[in-house]
C-alpha cells in the first residue's frame, strides 16, 4: 500500500471496509496500475472458470445494475448484462446514463482481488462518463473473455492510450455507486455509497481532497485522470449508510 493510501486509510478508521473501497474502486477507472506482485499469496492468481463470473438470472443481474443509482435515475437508463461474449444490452434507456455490474477485472491491476469470482460492482455512468470512460470497460472484458492474460491487458491499455485509441475524458464525466448490495472485496461488507467524479489529471488540494474531516477521496490514476471518490449519506433506496469519519 502507498503512503498516500495509508494516509487515507487513516483518515477513515472505523467504517467497514472502506480500505478496501480504496483498493477495488473501480470498477469505473480501468488504467493501468503496477502488477500484483504478491504472487502466490494472492487467494486468487488466475482467472477462474468463466460460469463463476456470470449471473444465470439476467433480471437479478438487471435490478443489481439499476440499484448503482437512486430510482429516478436508473430507471431510464440503459442496463447491460455480462454474457459470454461481452457486455450486452438488456434494455435500452432514455436519459443517456448507463448501468452496468462490473466483475473483478475492473480493479486496480495490483489488487489481490483481481480475479476475486465473488465480485459485484453495481455502478451507473452518467452519459459524459459512457462514453468516455465506459469503453474501457468494454474493451478490458473483451480481453479477459478471449483468454488475454492480466500483463497483456496491462501492455494493451498503456499503449492505447499513448496512440490515442480510446475516447478522451469528457468533461462532467461522474458515476453512482450507491448500491446497498455490492460486492467489492472479501474484506467486509457493503463498502460505503459514493460517487465518482472524473477530472484531467490534477492534484488532491483542487478538491480539499483526503484533509482531515474533508469527504473527498483522491485515487490518483496518473494520465489521463484523476478520480474523486465523494460518499454519500443514504444507499440508492434512501435508506442510511455508513460515512467516514
Amino acid at each position: 500500500m502507498s503512503e498516500q493510501t495509508s494516509r487515507r486509510a487513516t483518515n477513515l478508521k472505523g467504517v467497514p471496509s472502506v480500505v478496501s473501497v480504496l483498493a477495488v474502486l473501480i470498477c469505473a477507472s480501468g488504467f493501468p496500475w503496477n502488477m500484483d506482485t504478491q504472487g502466490a499469496q494472492t487467494p486468487y492468481p488466475t482467472m477462474a472458470p468463466l460460469d463463476q463470473y456470470l449471473m444465470p438470472d439476467r433480471s437479478a443481474e438487471m435490478a443489481l445494475a439499476r440499484s448503482a443509482a437512486p430510482e429516478s435515475i436508473s430507471r431510464d437508463a440503459r442496463v447491460l448484462v455480462l454474457g459470454r461474449r461481452g457486455y450486452e444490452t438488456a434494455v435500452e434507456g432514455t436519459n443517456g446514463f448507463v448501468c452496468v455490474v462490473e466483475r473483478s477485472w475492473m480493479s486496480p491491476f495490483d489488487s489481490a482481488e483481481f480475479w476475486n469470482p465473488k465480485i459485484r460492482g453495481p455502478l451507473c455512468f452518467n452519459p459524459a462518463a459512457a462514453r468516455s470512460i465506459l469503453p474501457m470497460t468494454y474493451k478490458r472484458t473483451e480481453m479477459v473473455l478471449a483468454g488475454q492474460s492480466k500483463a497483456q491487458i496491462v501492455e494493451w491499455a498503456e499503449a492505447a492510450y499513448a496512440k490515442k485509441e480510446l475516447p478522451a475524458l469528457e468533461p462532467g464525466a461522474m458515476s453512482y455507486m450507491m448500491s446497498k448490495t455490492a460486492y467489492l472485496t472479501d474484506d467486509g461488507g457493503h463498502d460505503l455509497a459514493h460517487l465518482m467524479f472524473y477530472t484531467p489529471t490534477t492534484d488532491a488540494a483542487s478538491w480539499g481532497a483526503d484533509l482531515p474531516g474533508s469527504p473527498v477521496m483522491l485515487v490518483q490514476h496518473g494520465p489521463p485522470f484523476t478520480l474523486f471518490i465523494v460518499p454519500v449519506g443514504r444507499w440508492s433506496d434512501g435508506t442510511a449508510a455508513p460515512l467516514p469519519k
